[in-house]
């Protein structure tokens, strides 16, 4: 499903991504562990198209179709959705008519009818009920005033709304306490299928306890070190990253 073929990225003129290659099929669920500084932030706002990027070498394929050259939004409507480590407020902009002008964009992009209002608002309400979303959320300014596990919680149910191909977290443990870590794993491991794929990035092995990867891949300096299954993550936990590192 996606290929990242030797990604070179840079900021500021600085390397960042010095060669990342990596291959996630339909149905697969793949970690991205490393040291603060190894580049796993910028690997996925390199793949979901952050202009703050450059990319100097390398192609990003999703489903056969090249991405590298296409916009963020381009990107989005293509399939690829990132959960952000710090979550944007909004001010004005309530959740629900947020994601309706997102779902509706996404459809408008794929050829498709836009949804009836009773189609929409029955889709909103399941998506909210799976994440265990309290529907007064829904009519609030987004994320304006919502605790960081709510913020959490509000992207997955953006995830669902959506329902990408890639789904890429991004360090979506940061500041959860175990209740707001089960509900948002829940959510993410009844939106995996056969057809979609997930890359989590973080530092901590506890989030894969709960979202269990197929593979294992470790960040460092730029480039991917080691690979393996689900036990390099506990092993990593036990260890470090400095037996890698040497």
């Amino acid at each position: 499903m996606l290929q990242i073929k030797n990604i070179h990225a840079s900021v500021n003129n600085k390397e960042i991504l010095k060669g990342i290659n990596l291959a996630i099929k339909a149905g697969e669920v793949h970690a991205i562990m490393g040291p603060n500084g190894a580049g796993k932030s910028t690997l996925s706002s390199v793949v979901a198209g952050n202009e703050n990027f450059e990319v100097s070498q390398g192609n990003i394929v999703l489903d056969g179709e090249e991405l590298t050259e296409l916009s963020a939004d381009q990107r989005a409507h293509k399939g690829v959705f990132v959960s952000f480590q710090y979550p944007v407020e909004i001010p004005g902009v309530s959740t629900t008519n947020f994601i309706k002008t997102a779902v509706s964009e996404k459809r408008k992009a794929l050829g498709l009818p836009e949804l009836a209002a009773k189609d929409f608002l029955k889709m909103l309400r399941e998506k909210a009920a799976l994440l265990q979303m309290d529907q007064k959320f829904l009519s609030r300014s987004l994320n304006e005033g919502f605790s960081g596990g709510e913020k959490k919680r509000n992207e997955i149910f953006q995830m669902a709304m959506l329902e990408p191909k890639l789904a890429i977290l991004d360090e979506t443990d940061s500041g959860l306490d175990i209740d707001a870590l089960k509900v948002v794993a829940n959510g993410v491991n009844a939106l995996k299928s056969k057809d979609n794929a997930v890359l989590v990035i973080t530092h901590y092995q506890r989030l894969l306890d709960y979202i269990v990867p197929d593979f294992v891949h470790v960040l460092h300096d730029g480039k991917i070190i080691k690979s393996g299954g689900k036990e390099l993550a506990l092993e990593l936990e036990e260890k470090g990253y400095d037996w890698l590192i040497k």
